[in-house]
């Protein structure tokens, strides 16, 4: 009995929304043909859209597919959903960068709201957003973001990091999450004040856990529940985010509360330290701020640790893939750590006199195309841009893939060619097609820290050890079809880290 009762709930409720979405299709038909001229797209089907149209296990891929056709400005519709796609390096840097103004708000979807219930630094928009964006960046700084201090921190980590990778002797392992954990690591020291050994439970617990959300949240299953996200508690990959992200926030307040518990008004010893001392410094003066809150504290630690340690530690994993499949760059890298550094540790002042190195870091990065769609952006205004009307609160696809694959800007964009950042003399160029952070108000606040990170982890290994497929894999056999989630991550591969000395 209680089946059937289910199966009719569940039918009228499919029928209440196909009609739904058959008026929002026939309403935005209509207003198309007004006196404004829409971006182009595929025409879509009643109730789908363009779902059929699209690979949704290679959203990005099927996007820059259709901007061949439609050009770089075009409509795509998920469901009644409608999207503007921004493909090629053009389009996209006039977009963020000369219209940051209407291209940047954050389109919170169903899945981002749940995550972050409108606190925090990634998800959000308005009042909330600029405050806590600009207090993250101001204590980042403090921290040593980029600097020196931040240097420090990166170095020892990496001293923890080969010692991890010498314990295999040379046989192959996979190095993918103790990268994390060493990526983590950094960020860690900045929100509270310590470092955690790779055996940690709760570092360990924390990382795994924002790994398999950020790979879920970009599975077809997903997308279907920011459509409809009345399906997610019969969506299995719904209810496992939610139990994540519940299980890692309870595990952030808990060293929140920690740290409330031995905070000194003399001192600062992390992030939460500064946050906390801010909250406390606005009360005592009786200034109306309602956005120093515990929520937006936690909230805030939370996309911190969670984008810092993915992108970092994903970057680099791709970084020893490439050397690992083509050695006779791995050569060049090493020929030229030797000649210039020796065996002395790596500093950040050496990458000017190490250009080859920097080249291949940057075009590990561009091929790697990790966020090949960034974080969705909405428009907060109308806007008439290259010739269509935009209208406000449209959501918008930055297409990163099209920007780093961008025909018109690189030589050879398919293939790992460190050339494509060196002149003629073999000096390092930088490229303004290189856009793996994004750009405009909502280009990556960790950028500079994780460039450092990215340079110093790469050196220092690369220095220690040759990194080789596993006995019996050649080269050749080293798939570098990416796994795709949120981000896209190595297929994993057990490579061997062969000791230098």
């Amino acid at each position: 009995m209680l089946d059937v009762l289910f199966q009719s709930t569940f039918t009228c409720m499919l029928c209440a929304v196909g009609i739904l979405l058959v008026l929002q299709l026939l309403y935005s038909s209509f207003t198309s043909q007004g006196k404004w001229k829409e971006p182009p797209g595929p025409r879509p089907l009643q109730l789908l859209g363009n779902l059929l149209q699209l690979d949704l296990r290679r959203l990005d891929r099927s996007l820059f597919d259709l901007s061949k056709k439609y050009g770089p400005v075009f409509t795509v519709y998920f469901g009644f959903k409608k999207v503007v796609v921004l493909a090629g390096y053009r389009t996209v840097k006039q977009a963020l960068l000369y219209h940051a103004e209407e291209f940047g708000d954050r389109e919170v979807t169903p899945l981002f709201n749940d995550f972050n219930k409108g606190h925090g630094i990634l998800f959000t928009n308005g009042d909330t957003w600029q405050e806590m964006r600009r207090f993250a960046l101001t204590t980042l700084r403090d921290f040593g973001m980029g600097k020196r201090l931040s240097e420090e921190k990166i170095i020892e980590e990496c001293h923890y990091l080969i010692e991890e990778f010498e314990q295999h002797k040379g046989k192959a392992f996979n190095s993918s999450q103790t990268i994390k954990y060493a990526s983590s690591n950094i960020l860690h020291a900045i929100m509270f004040g310590k470092r955690f050994g790779y055996k940690d439970p709760v570092l360990r617990a924390i990382v795994d856990r924002d790994d398999h959300t950020i790979h879920l949240s970009g599975s077809p299953s997903i997308m279907l529940y920011n459509l409809f996200p009345w399906l997610g508690p019969f969506i299995s990959n719904w209810r496992k985010l939610m139990e994540n992200v519940e299980a890692n926030k309870l595990e952030i307040i808990s060293k929140v509360e920690d740290l409330k518990n031995t905070l000194n008004t003399d001192s600062c010893r992390c992030f939460v330290d500064a946050f906390l001392h801010r909250k406390q410094s606005l009360e005592d003066s009786k200034t109306k701020n309602s956005h120093y809150t515990d929520d937006n504290l936690v909230y805030s630690v939370m996309n911190l640790l969670a984008a810092g340690t993915d992108t970092t530690g994903t970057t680099v994993q791709w970084c020893l893939l490439f050397m690992a499949k083509y050695p006779h760059i791995q050569d060049q890298v090493q020929e030229e750590l030797d000649r210039v550094v020796g065996s002395r540790q790596v500093q950040v002042e050496d990458r000017k006199n190490l250009p080859y190195t920097d080249a291949v870091i940057h075009e590990s990065q561009r091929l790697a195309n990790i966020a090949p769609m960034a974080i969705p952006h909405k428009t907060s205004q109308d806007v008439t841009f290259q010739g269509y009307f935009i209208k406000k609160g449209t959501t918008v696809f930055p297409l990163l893939t099209s920007v780093l694959y961008d025909e018109s800007e690189w030589e050879n964009p398919q293939t790992f060619n460190p050339s494509h950042f060196l002149d003629k003399n073999g000096k390092f160029i930088r490229r303004e097609a290189f856009m793996p952070f994004s750009a405009g108000r909502r280009v990556c606040l960790g950028e500079s820290l994780a460039r450092m990170e990215l340079f110093l982890f790469f050196t220092s290994l690369l220095q220690r050890f040759c990194f080789t497929p596993a006995p019996g894999v050649t080269e050749d056999e080293l798939d570098l079809t990416p796994i795709v989630g949120f981000t896209l991550t190595p297929s994993p591969h057990p490579l061997c880290a062969v000791s230098r000395q």
